[in-house]
């Protein structure tokens, strides 16, 4: 028989168990940590940007940090712990401030999100804080019979669970005023780029000054309406940032206290504290000390943003003091409660048949919504109390008037400042600082101008090359041609001179990186000019093109440098390059019957790419002539001559471009897309001084950004578009490109 199995003794168990509780300790503070670190890293960005207000970026209101949060609250929601040290007692309350922290900074996180993410995260939120609270009063309830304790935890976590609620509500209330006031400064944005729009830069006009300005006037439009901007200076943002400092001090406070010795000692009088020596020692044991330093450093880092966020408000108020009164400044605006108004207003989603339920639902949901109306007015009031009494105690101390000093490139960009109605002015000193940053980018473009492309646009002064690449002499291969893009072209006239015969290396390393610098850029201008995609297989062609020309100096799976593209002379190489690419085509349309690929805009890359190919070799023999030698040399620069009038015209459109990224109307896209206008308007300095010296053809804005209508504008001699003469740049004359 077998033996009975051994008894498990439960102490045991139970002690092997809480000896894993320092390490799940430790994973707390672990969590903690990477809070406190988040909040950190958003401080130290936003003082380096010289954003004040403290833009969240790393610790915002999502998925990711409410299970850190989650995580870092397991003191709070544990309810088997009897909180017997001093110490534990001060991280559970360490838990509950870092979590009203915490939430504080989440505020301006908000404006960034949309309305079903602030939803969902706004309910994830909740859940979490309502949990913890429930788990606080149950605790509390369940050790009632330690008098002593319950004295003693009482207060310290009631107050905490309640400003906890509190910012909770706040958030709430700010998550009802984002839609108003999204709205608003929308509708205010579109009215400014209408004005400013009318003042833009036209394409074919260089000035750098222009572009500057209005780069830098839709860079203070993008900045003022930032969502995170406009909550960060709101009223409820003030209010949250005084009660984060309360529940900062309330937790230094809590480290100050001292519990009696006779926590420490048993008792049997029933009024006094019972606690057993045997709860002498917390189940978390040495990971407790962790917790605790961690958690009040998260504490501390956490409340630098709102504090500040409070300062700038009320630095804000200081300068409108002298022309305001408190009944003015209790006045709360449409757009906080424009979204619980709709509500009200709306009629019930769902059909009641009976009269009288209808009515009462009706009724019911309308005291709700007016009660919740009412709570919003009565926290927009408190906040903007307190952003009023604080602008008077520091005008008072700081004695600052109205009047500024200020240049007029600073009264210039005043005017293109977007405020939510009720908003004071901003000071000079912050309009100084967002005009600054945009100096900062597009001096940064400067330090990235394409060095190699400029040496390239020098090399010639006109646009004829535009006209030469493609002649009409030469045969198509299909009843169509595809279109073509700016970087097809370019990528072709590229592989066709990396493999010419008795080129140094040095010329061709150098072109390669000329046209690599240069493709990025037009790569940029045709996706924002194509916006309706027309182009797109074209433009993947050329990617795929120059991916192997570029990394491999291969095109279409074939060394440029083999026996097979080769030959004794340019024009067999040309040749080899023509036959290659005339085969791909034609056996592709003649195995196809497929209606679709009948249009050359839904040919397979291999095919547009070849089909250029084909085209552009043989328009240079056509241009060759009937001569058996050239001078390899001529027509590599007959070449890259071509290339830079091609990039030149291209980079017309760089003003369209940078227009076009100033304004965007989706305001999660818009300060991104200010940001590479701006650089690339750095970026592009030399261009505009060099294009400016070349004749522009006479084309509308919308035709100069078709490199098809470019060549029907400026076509050369038909007969033979590349025997003419280089570019005037050139001190030797060529008969090729």
């Amino acid at each position: 028989m077998a033996s009975p199995p051994a008894r498990v003794d439960p102490n045991n168990v139970q002690d092997s168990l809480d000896s894993t509780m320092p390490w799940i300790g430790m994973y707390i503070a672990a969590a903690s940590a990477v809070c406190t670190l988040s909040m950190a890293a958003d401080a130290f960005i936003g003082f380096r940007s010289k954003k004040y207000w403290l833009p969240c970026k790393y610790f915002s209101l999502n998925a990711f940090s409410l299970t850190l949060l989650a995580v870092a609250m397991k003191l709070p929601v544990d309810l088997t712990s009897l909180e017997t040290t001093s110490k534990e007692k001060q991280t559970r309350i360490s838990s509950l401030v870092l979590m009203s922290t915490a939430m504080s900074n989440f505020m301006t996180s908000l404006g960034s999100m949309d309305n079903n993410e602030i939803l969902l995260n706004m309910a994830a939120l909740g859940i979490l804080v309502i949990t913890i609270a429930g788990n606080i009063c149950i605790h509390l309830v369940q050790m009632r019979s330690f008098q002593y304790m319950l004295y003693v935890l009482l207060p310290q976590q009631v107050t905490s669970a309640v400003i906890m609620l509190l910012f909770l509500v706040m958030l709430c209330c700010m998550s009802l005023m984002i839609p108003g006031a999204k709205r608003y400064i929308d509708l205010k944005y579109n009215e400014m780029h209408k004005s400013v729009s009318n003042r833009q830069v036209e394409w074919g006009r260089f000035s750098r000054d222009e572009l500057e300005n209005m780069v830098k006037g839709y860079w203070v439009m993008a900045a003022t309406s930032s969502p995170q901007f406009v909550l960060a200076r709101s009223a409820i943002s003030s209010i949250s940032g005084l009660l984060c400092v309360f529940t900062a001090l309330f937790l230094v406070q809590a480290w100050f206290v001292k519990y009696g010795s006779s926590m420490d000692t048993d008792s049997t009088n029933n009024t006094g504290p019972i606690v057993s020596t045997v709860f002498l020692t917390s189940d978390y044991g040495w990971s407790v000390n962790w917790i605790l330093i961690i958690q009040s450093l998260g504490v501390a880092m956490g409340t630098i943003a709102p504090l500040l966020r409070w300062f700038a408000a009320s630095w804000f108020k200081i300068y409108e003091m002298e022309r305001t009164s408190l009944g003015d400044e209790l006045m709360v605006e449409n757009y906080w409660t424009w979204r619980l108004v709709e509500w009200r207003d709306r009629l019930i989603p769902f059909q009641v048949q009976n009269r009288v339920s209808k009515k009462l639902l009706r009724d019911a949901v309308g005291f709700v919504l007016n009660f919740c109306i009412g709570v919003q007015i009565l926290f927009v009031s408190a906040g903007k109390l307190v952003i009023f009494l604080s602008a008077r105690f520091g005008s008072s101390v700081l004695r600052v008037g109205r009047s500024e000093s200020s240049d007029g490139t600073q009264v210039d960009f005043r005017q293109y400042v977007l405020l939510l109605e009720g908003e004071p002015q901003l000071p000079t000193k912050v309009l100084e600082n967002i005009c600054n940053e945009a100096d900062r980018l597009i001096k940064t473009g400067e330090k990235k101008q394409p060095k190699n492309l400029i040496q390239l646009l020098k090399r010639s002064s006109k646009f004829d090359g535009v006209g030469r690449f493609d002649s009409s002499q030469v045969p198509s291969l299909h009843s169509q041609e595809p279109p073509n893009c700016w970087s097809l072209p370019v990528v072709t006239l590229t592989t066709i001179s990396v493999a010419l015969l008795n080129v140094a290396d040095d010329k061709a390393k150098q072109l390669l990186a000329s046209v690599s610098e240069g493709l990025s850029i037009v790569k940029l201008i045709e996706e924002t000019l194509d916006r309706s995609g027309e182009l797109e297989n074209i433009r993947k062609a050329a990617v795929v093109v120059w991916d192997g020309v570029e990394l491999y100096k291969r095109w279409d799976e074939t060394d440029l440098k083999s026996t097979r593209v080769r030959g004794t002379t340019q024009k067999e190489t040309l040749q080899n390059l023509s036959n290659m690419a005339e085969k791909i085509v034609t056996d592709f349309t003649a195995q196809t019957r497929d209606i679709l690929m009948q249009n050359p805009v839904n040919w397979p890359d291999r095919v547009i790419a070849a089909n250029s190919m084909y085209r552009i070799a043989q328009t240079i023999l056509v241009g060759l002539g009937e001569g058996e030698h050239h001078d390899g040399d001529e027509l590599f620069e007959g070449v890259s001559m071509t290339i830079s009038d091609i990039l030149a015209a291209c980079l017309t459109n760089l003003v369209q471009v940078i227009t076009l990224n100033c304004h965007k109307n989706n305001i999660k896209e818009r300060e991104e897309s200010m940001r590479r206008a701006a650089i690339l308007l750095g970026e592009s300095k030399e261009i505009f001084e060099i294009l400016q010296q070349r004749e522009l053809p006479s084309l509308d804005e919308e035709k100069a950004a078709k490199i098809d209508e470019w060549m029907a504008s400026i076509a050369l001699d038909n007969e033979n578009p590349l025997a003419s003469a280089s570019a005037s740049s050139s001190d030797t004359s060529t008969a090729m490109l």
